[in-house]
Parts: C-alpha cells; structure tokens; sequence
C-alpha cells in the first residue's frame, strides 16, 4: 500500500468516526429534550344581555330661534347687553329714545280725561232728562238729544281710551325685551343708529335662541326606518315611564354617549333624493354643552334586549372572505371555527353564528399556532364589554 493511499484510507476512517460521534451526541441531545408547547392566552365565550343600536349623524338646533325687531320707530339710545350672554325672558336688550313717544302718550292720555268730563255732564243731562218730560221742562226733541249726545260721549271716552292704550304700548316698545329664555347673538345696530319699527319691514337687531332643551336633526336611512317602525308596532323596544324611546348622543370630543334623550318625532315622508327620513330628538342641556349648530352622533335602539354571543376584536380572524376563530378543545388542541359576525362595540364583537357560551377562543399567540396543535393555555378574565351596540356607522 502506498503512503497517499494509507493517508487517504485514514483520513477516511477519522471522518467516518468524527460523524458517527457527532450524530450519536445529536441523538443524545434530542431524546433528552421534551417538545415545548407554544403557550397562548384563552378565554370563555362571553353572553350578555344587550340592545343592539344603530347610530346616525346628526345635528343639534334650538327649539326656538327669535329675530328680535323693534316695534316702533326712532333712535337706539342704549344696548343692555354683551354678545354671547345669556338672558332672560323680558330681559331689556335696546332702548329706544322714549322722549317722543312719551309725548304722544300723555298727550292722548289728556284727551282720554277730556272724553270722561264730557261723558260724565253728558250722563247727568240724560239722567234729568226724563224727569224734565215729565214736567213739560223740555221739548220731547231735546231729551232725544241729551240721550244722544250722553251715548256719543261715551263711544267718544271708549275711543279716546284705546288711542290711549295704543300710545302706552308705544311707549313700553321703547324697551326692546328678549321673547325668550336663551343666549342672545351680537348687537346688529349700535347706540345712534335709527330703527324702522313698521310691520313688515321692521329693522333686525339682533337674534335669541332657546339653549335647554335642544333638538338634534337625523337622517335614519329606510332599512332602519322599517325595522325601528316594525319593533316600536310590537312594543319590543325599551322606554321610559312616560312610553318615550330613549336615545343617546355624542359630541366630537367626548368618549361614549354621555348624553340622554328621547325620540320627540319624525318628518311625514322620506326624502326621494336621499332615501332617508329627519328624526328629531329631544336632550335636556343643562350644562350647555350642546351648542345649537353641532354635528353629533346619535344612538338609536333598534332591537328589543336580547342574549347575545360576544368576542374580542383580537381573536377574530379573516380567511379569504370568512371570518373565524380558534377554538380550544378539552384536550388542548386548537380547532379552526368559522363564525358569522355581527355588529362592533368596545372591543367586542357581536357572533351571530359558529360559536356558543362554554366555547373557549385564542385571544392571544394566534400567530404561533395552527389547527391541530397541542397548546398550553394561559386562561384570562373576560373584559367588561358595553351593553349597547352600535350597528350602523353610516
């Protein structure tokens, strides 16, 4: 045997030993290292008690809205009030230069005074007027006259009073007062400018409108009209003492639907164009947090209380075009479950289908798994969910 020969022959024998070592340590170590079991978070199936609602855009108008217009005619001599403020019903917010009106009123006043001593001489002529024909004092014409003139005098006294009236409340019209509880808008016209206080094209000062309570204007769409008119017939759906059907609101800054009202009305006919109806709600606004001219979210019940199926939001996954989750059985393997969803809220999902309450579901490690495997389940409380559920987001 040659040496290279020998050589290769060794170096041979010293590979073939080498790997035979190396895969009896490889064996060794495999067999002395159990399987680990991928660890995922589980929880129960969740049922509660809840109103599913659809929620709608909307926005917010006062009840009432006034132009406030002069009565009279004349001067501004004063403004009573900040723009933005808060009045009261009666409240002066202009004053009109009185002086000539005041005039005019005691003027008539006096003719008022003047009509009453006529009328009173008037009365006493008529009251001695029969006695008078009686004794042949006076002719029968003149104690037709005294009568005469005793009934002009007082329809003269009757007209001279309501000429009177007239110039009085033309004289309190110099006041301009709010008609109603509300916050009045910036002043239109300052002191020194002149009003026109004709009817019909009286001069505009300034605008009030109504801030407790507020009306909230929506559009619900057909679908929900049906069903909503369709659950009110049948009396499934919740309301207070008074039988009003609550509904709720949220402004763009708040967290939830803090505030509480109810449904006042809706218009007499959906619109062609839009395919919706207005509804028109009723919040109390003590705190005027709700502005007239707001947009808002309003929540409308449309479902009687019912036991429903909820999830997480994390455990639903998506293949293809179905929705599903992962199930885990009793002997803690996972199971692929297709399920049908319903609406979203809180972080948790309405199941209509594919899953009832003793299923427990993979909230967390998803990605590690797949159906069929041997898991390690941690169990996690299940999260507080909302009772109300929002089902449109239009």
């Amino acid at each position: 045997m040659s040496y290279r020969s020998f050589l290769y022959f060794s170096l041979a024998a010293i590979a073939a030993s080498v790997s035979a070592l190396a895969l009896c340590g490889c064996e060794k170590k495999v067999a002395a290292s159990p399987a680990i079991l991928p660890t995922v978070t589980v929880v129960p199936v969740e049922q509660k008690e809840i109103v599913e609602w659809s929620e709608f855009t909307g926005r917010a108008e006062p009840v009432q809205s006034v132009e406030v217009r002069p009565r009279v005619s004349g001067y501004i001599q004063e403004v009573r009030f900040q723009s933005g403020q808060i009045v009261k019903k009666g409240d002066v917010l202009f004053v009109i230069d009185p002086r000539w009106h005041k005039a005019e009123f005691d003027r008539r006043e006096a003719e008022a005074e003047r009509s009453l001593v006529l009328l009173n001489n008037a009365k006493r002529e008529a009251d001695r007027t029969p006695q008078l024909l009686t004794n042949k004092a006076i002719s029968t014409e003149e104690g037709e006259a005294r009568i005469a003139r005793y009934k002009e005098a007082r329809a003269a006294l009757l007209a001279a009073e309501a000429t009177r009236d007239s110039a009085k409340l033309d004289l309190e019209y110099t006041q301009v007062r709010a008609p109603i509880d509300g916050r009045v808008s910036r002043a239109l016209l300052t002191e020194g400018n002149y009003v026109n206080g004709v009817a019909g094209s009286a001069t505009r000062l300034t605008t009030i409108v109504s801030i407790n309570p507020v009306y909230i204007y929506a559009d619900m769409d057909e679908d929900s009209l049906l069903k909503f008119n369709t659950l009110a017939s049948q009396r499934r759906l919740e309301t207070n003492d008074l039988g009003q059907i609550p509904v709720e609101l949220q402004l763009a800054d708040e967290q939830g639907f803090p505030h509480r009202g109810i449904i006042e009305s809706f218009d007499n006919q959906l619109d062609p164009n839009t395919g919706s109806i207005l509804l028109r709600a009723v919040f109390q606004n003590d705190d005027n947090r709700i502005v007239p001219g707001l947009f808002a979210r309003v929540r409308v019940p449309l479902s009687d209380r019912h036991a429903a199926v909820l999830i997480e939001e994390g455990a639903v996954g998506t293949d293809q075009a179905e929705k599903f989750v992962l199930t885990l059985t009793s002997s803690n393997t996972v199971a692929y479950q297709a399920i049908k969803l319903g609406p979203a809220f809180g972080g948790k999902r309405i199941v209509r289908s594919g899953l009832q309450v003793g299923d427990t579901i993979v909230v967390n490690g998803m990605q590690r798994i797949r159906p069929g495997m041997t898991v390690t389940p941690e169990p996690r409380e299940v999260l507080t969910a909302s009772a109300k559920v929002p089902t449109r987001q239009p």
